[in-house]
């Protein structure tokens, strides 16, 4: 049924989990172990992918979704979401248009100490542009402590500053 079925693809500058975070999505359909979700690069399948630590051609598979039921109801009917992830380096630009292009929605993964960047920027654009219902997430939220050592005001600060741009930026089209 095409009403029960979805192509999303994985946006973000480079480095800010979008592998990580397809390999996450693999392990719950239980095409991966969980341990090897974020270390396999399952859908960097290419040997220079592999090598080089980062996608070059946006790849996809498809996973099946089933909502939990509420209680006392029939359980939902399972949804399919073919699973787009793609390359995150501003020279592989054709291969995240052609992305956004196949897609109903996007996924636009944001590194928590990195903020908004340049790649993250071009792809809000292209999302606007598809007229995609896109989804920030927001990643590595691990580093506001590890790295950066903000208090916990500060990491709220810097993740509504985040959220912020996002907005300012599709609401400036």
């Amino acid at each position: 049924h095409p009403d029960r079925m979805r192509t999303i693809c994985i946006l973000a500058h480079v480095d800010h989990g979008k592998t990580s975070l397809t390999d996450a999505l693999i392990s719950s359909n239980g095409i991966i172990s969980a341990r090897q979700a974020g270390r396999l690069r399952y859908m960097d399948s290419r040997e220079d992918e592999q090598d080089r630590g980062i996608t070059m051609k946006a790849s996809a598979i498809a996973l099946v979704h089933t909502p939990p039921a509420a209680e006392g109801e029939d359980p939902p009917l399972s949804q399919l979401v073919n699973l787009v992830d793609s390359p995150g380096h501003v020279d592989f630009g054709s291969e995240v248009s052609t992305a956004v292009h196949v897609a109903d929605g996007a996924v636009v993964v944001v590194d928590a100490a990195e903020g908004i960047c340049v790649q993250t920027h071009a792809v809000l654009q292209q999302v606007w542009r598809e007229r995609l219902a896109p989804v920030l997430f927001v990643n590595k939220l691990d580093r506001l402590v590890t790295e950066l050592q903000l208090s916990p005001e500060e990491a709220y600060a810097r993740l509504r500053r985040i959220v912020s741009q996002a907005n300012s930026i599709l609401g400036a089209f």
